[in-house]
C-alpha cells in the first residue's frame, strides 16, 4: 500500500515540477496579496486572454493559499470565454499551482487537469510558451509511459516559433528541454546537436555547457537534477515581459 501511495504521490507531482521556472514570487507581503485579489479578479475577467494579468492574479493566490478560490474563478472564465487560448492556460497553471498543496491522490487528478487545460490553451491557439510548457512538462514523467517523443513534438514546434521571432534569452529553455527529451530517448547524438546548436545562440550559457561537457553517469547526474521531481518550481512568467520590457527601452 505504502509503494501504491508513493507511486501516486510521484505522479502527482510531475506536472508541477515540469512547468515552466520564470521569475519569483511578489515581494507583497500575503495580506497585501489577499486585500488585492478581488481587484485583481476584475482585471482578469475584463481581458481574459491577458497571460500577464492572469499569472500574477495567480502569484497572489499562491502567496494567499486560496488555491480553490483561483480554480474556481478559471473554471467559471473559461465557461464564459471558451475560447480564450491563455484564459486555459492560466487555469493551468493554477491546478499546478496546488499540487504541492494537495494530498497525493488529488495531486493526480490536479496534474492531468493542468495537462487538459494546456491542450485546450494550443488547440486554440499555438503559442511558444503554451508548447515549451506542455512539452517539458512532458520530460518529467517516467520512461515507462512514453511522454518523451509527445515532449519532443510540442518542443520542435515551439523551436520553429521562436526561429521565426526576436530572439529572447528565453528561447535557450528549448534548447536545453528540446536536447534532454532526445537524450531521454537515448539519443545521444541528436541530443548533442541541439545542446550544440543552442550553445552557438547563446555562448557561454552555463546549462548547455554543462551537459556538453558532461558523459555518462555525469551527464545523467546533470539531467536528474535538472527533471528532479522534489523540487518546488514556481509557474510565475515574469522573466517573458521583463525582457520584452527591457528591449522596448
Amino acid at each position: 500500500m505504502r509503494r501504491r501511495t508513493d507511486f501516486v504521490s510521484i505522479l502527482g507531482r510531475l506536472l508541477c515540477a515540469g512547468v515552466l521556472l520564470f521569475g519569483g514570487l511578489s515581494t507583497a507581503r500575503a495580506e497585501d496579496a489577499a486585500a488585492s485579489l478581488s481587484s485583481l479578479e476584475a482585471q482578469v475577467s475584463t481581458d481574459p486572454d491577458n497571460l500577464r494579468t492572469g499569472s500574477r492574479y495567480r502569484q497572489s493566490i499562491i502567496q494567499t493559499g486560496e488555491y480553490d478560490r483561483a480554480l474556481q474563478f478559471f473554471a467559471k472564465l473559461v465557461a464564459d470565454h471558451p475560447d480564450s487560448a491563455f484564459a486555459h492556460l492560466n487555469y493551468g497553471f493554477a491546478y499546478v499551482d496546488k499540487i504541492p498543496a494537495a494530498g497525493s491522490i488529488t495531486q493526480v487528478i490536479l496534474a492531468n487537469n493542468a495537462l487538459t487545460e494546456f491542450t485546450k490553451s494550443l488547440e486554440l491557439k499555438p503559442s511558444w510558451i503554451g508548447l515549451y510548457t506542455r512539452g517539458n512538462s512532458y520530460l518529467y514523467w517516467p520512461k515507462i509511459f512514453g511522454r518523451a517523443p509527445l515532449g519532443i513534438a510540442d518542443l520542435e514546434e515551439a523551436m520553429k516559433i521562436q526561429k521565426a521571432e526576436t530572439k529572447r534569452g528565453y528561447h535557450v529553455r528549448t534548447y536545453l528541454a528540446l536536447g534532454d527529451g532526445h537524450w531521454k530517448m537515448d539519443d545521444l547524438d541528436k541530443a548533442r546537436a541541439v545542446w550544440a546548436e543552442g550553445l552557438l545562440q547563446f555562448p557561454g550559457e552555463p546549462r548547455l555547457k554543462a551537459r556538453l561537457s558532461n558523459n555518462g553517469d555525469d551527464l545523467k547526474a546533470v539531467l536528474d537534477d535538472t527533471y528532479d521531481i522534489t523540487k518546488r518550481v514556481d509557474t510565475s512568467l515574469e522573466e517573458l515581459w521583463a525582457e520584452q520590457e527591457t528591449a522596448g527601452k
